[in-house]
């Protein structure tokens, strides 16, 4: 059975918004950015090159939680854009309930190659600075997770066509 929402995972940089909208513009899907969801105060720490605590971040991931909830509830397709750095943020983002209606997919990139798109991004909120804590927050996913790893460095169709073939849809 194809999965009805397909999170796209990853530090800053990594591509979630660029992979995501392709992929939810070649399968018709609806497109969601977690940026969306993120509080003023919130948003402004990050632009200032802060890192969010758990405290911080727990509101956030819960109201994305109720989007993926009620995506998979109406069976209305759906591609996430979200970081989901930790374990237990993935945890709370897609609960059990839920999880076999959803295909996880981390975006794999270099250090480097997110510093450089970092510094070549234009219109984003994100300043290079916050590379460094994100990459600190990071917990790479485990194989017992579920999620697919997929090589982020990929050009976007190429990168768009695998997370289709990966996720089956």
């Amino acid at each position: 059975m194809p999965p009805t929402v397909i999170v796209l995972i990853g530090p800053v940089g990594a591509g979630k918004s660029t992979a995501g909208r392709s992929l939810a513009d070649a399968l018709g899907w609806r497109y969601v950015d977690a940026d969306a969801f993120h509080s003023p105060e919130n948003l402004e720490r990050l632009a200032r090159g802060e890192a969010l605590s758990d405290a911080d971040r727990a509101p956030w991931i819960a109201a994305l939680r109720r989007e993926v909830e009620v995506a998979v509830a109406r069976e209305e397709p759906m591609v996430l854009a979200c970081s989901a750095l930790r374990r237990a943020y993935r945890e709370a983002l897609v609960p059990d309930t839920v999880r076999q209606h959803v295909c996880i997919v981390y975006l794999r990139v270099s250090a480097a190659e997110l510093a450089r798109r970092l510094r070549t991004r234009v219109g984003h909120f994100a300043p290079v600075d916050l590379l460094e804590s994100q990459l600190e927050t990071l917990e790479e996913p485990d194989p017992d997770e579920g999620v697919i790893t997929l090589d982020g460095e990929r050009p976007v169709p190429e990168l768009v066509q695998r997370i289709r073939r990966s996720c089956g849809v």
